[in-house]
């Protein structure tokens, strides 16, 4: 039974963070504080270092405040004091090596 238990333990460590050394997680939703927030469907992330990466090149682009990645869902959220182009956001992510499938409506 225990066995059991630790398959489904190491199953949650994958979804969140390649080997956990890094310290990074899925990330909170941002602040408040931001005027906008946008969400992107995003393809590739698999770890908290893609996590890591894709929060750093978001966060390059002028007036981006905060980014919450969800890695179970594929779902950056971003945000911004200033409109986002989507052309920034799929450059800004094909510099951390991942995909801009599309902005998520609603």
């Amino acid at each position: 039974m225990s066995e059991t238990t630790v398959t489904v333990e190491s199953a949650a460590v994958e979804a969140s963070s390649c080997c956990g050394s890094c310290g990074t997680s899925a990330g909170a939703a941002p602040a408040a504080g931001s005027a906008r927030t946008s969400v992107f469907q995003v393809k590739g992330m698999t770890c908290g270092h893609c996590v890591s990466s894709v929060t750093a090149e978001l966060k390059k682009i002028d007036g981006v405040e905060d980014v919450a990645v969800d890695l179970a869902t594929g779902r950056v959220t971003v945000g911004s004091t200033l409109p986002l182009a989507d052309s920034a956001v799929a450059a800004a992510l094909d510099e951390a090596g991942y995909d801009l499938v599309g902005r998520v409506e609603g």
